[in-house]
């Protein structure tokens, strides 16, 4: 993927393009074009070349992994998440040299291992700080509220992995012999996480709830979905109702406050049953975390929460397994409302800032690496696309409303004045 990725960037005409490796880490693509001069603003493009696993068996397409036009959008592993992302950027670049080249010089980092949380691009930056040096930033890994509305991510939700089990025997037990008498671990466990979320499946965890300013509340009102667009969306059943969001705009509780999720247990398949009692019971719980929470602290009031609810008197083991802090950006300045005005001419609309629900590792490593050059967060997918599940899509008319962006981004990024930007 990584020498594909570069052949692309050679093709388009790219200088300097080569592999950035690491001991024991899958590579980085650089490229660079410097011909606008010193003068010109440098601005660096991030995205990113691996992907998540696709089973062919679960896509409506023939192959994940060959393009397939259908309709409006195209149908493939990566189309947007994120091999659209990069190529957007990679397409207007393109433009320009037909132009006679971009007013800015640009450098091209694609990473290899985001789909797997980044977890070496921290040694990247440290080993090659060249390939990233850049007055602005823009990261191509992020989603627009629909086809015709662009996005500027501003926050993203952090995360807390825990593991949570119960024991109740030494092993596996009749439950005609023994039912009645002994305690149960499965339905202990079932017990503990209903009992972590109320009827409108919010965290029960004191202390965990955030409050959001009016001013943002007011700002997107418009942009949260309501039940007929989950259907459309995210595939929700006809006669099953979306969360409650009560006096909040939902978008709210999917990109600034937190979220329980149980990503795996350790209960029997259907195709294992067996009429025992388990010994004990594990479950792996995800909980996304709101902008600026920490998750120290989180860990320490949900590991209360747990404790208080565990029936029968079995016997606990918590652990904390993973996790990061949130994001959040004021996206105030010079560089912004370059973008504002680009993707305003794109679009024919206001850019909206916009929330992410789900955790970007290296956007969070980007902020704290550059904490004073702007990040300008975009990207080409939309509530349809479907990233990491089947059936990923690119919106091909989003794709190209995009493009012209950048185009135009560049052109706005180089008309200021350099102390601003």
């Amino acid at each position: 993927m990584a020498e594909l990725a570069a052949a692309d960037l050679r093709a388009a005409g790219l200088a300097e393009v080569g592999l950035l490796e690491l001991p024991g880490a899958h590579p980085c693509v650089r490229a660079r074009w410097g011909d606008a001069g010193p003068d010109a603003p440098t601005v660096l493009v991030y995205g990113h070349f691996d992907q998540q696993p696709a089973v062919a068996s679960e896509w409506s397409t023939p192959d994940p992994h060959t393009l397939t036009p259908r309709g409006d959008r195209l149908f493939g592993r990566g189309a947007a998440d994120d091999l659209g992302g990069w190529l957007s950027q990679l397409v207007a670049f393109r433009a320009w040299q037909r132009a006679g080249g971009p007013p800015v010089n640009l450098r091209f980092l694609l990473e290899g291992e985001e789909e797997i949380g980044s977890p070496r691009l921290g040694e990247f930056m440290d080993a090659y700080p060249d390939a990233f040096a850049a007055d602005v930033m823009v990261l191509t890994d992020c989603d627009n509220p629909s086809t015709d509305v662009a996005g500027l991510t501003v926050s993203l939700r952090g995360l807390l992995d825990v593991r949570l089990t119960l024991r109740a025997l030494h092993g596996k037990v009749h439950s005609g012999l023994w039912g009645g008498a002994l305690p149960d671990a499965a339905v202990g466990l079932c017990k503990v996480v209903a009992g972590l979320v109320d009827e409108r499946g919010r965290l029960t965890v004191p202390g965990t709830e955030v409050e959001a300013p009016a001013a943002w509340r007011a700002s997107v009102a418009g942009l949260s979905p309501g039940d007929e667009t989950l259907r459309q969306d995210a595939g929700l059943l006809p006669t099953v109702p979306g969360l409650d969001p009560g006096d909040r705009p939902r978008v709210e509780w999917m990109w600034r406050q937190p979220h329980l999720t149980v990503i795996g247990t350790s209960l029997p398949r259907l195709s294992e049953a067996a009429n025992v009692l388990l010994p004990e019971a594990t479950a792996h719980l995800s909980v996304r975390l709101a902008p600026g929470q920490d998750p120290e602290a989180v860990y320490a009031a949900l590991a209360a929460r747990v404790r208080a609810l565990v029936p029968f008197g079995l016997e606990l083991e918590l652990e904390r397994t993973g996790g990061s802090a949130g994001w959040s950006y004021e996206a105030e300045g010079p560089a912004f409302d370059a973008a504002a005005r680009a993707y305003r001419r794109a679009f024919g609309r206001d850019l909206v800032k916009i929330g992410v629900g789900g955790s970007i590792p290296f956007i969070t490593l980007f902020g704290r690496r550059f904490p004073d050059t702007p990040l300008i967060l975009n990207g080409v997918m939309d509530p349809r696309t479907s990233a990491h599940g089947p059936d990923e899509s690119l919106h091909v008319g989003l794709f190209r409303k995009v493009v012209l962006a950048n185009v135009h981004l560049l052109a706005e990024l180089a008309a200021l004045p350099a102390p601003t930007r």
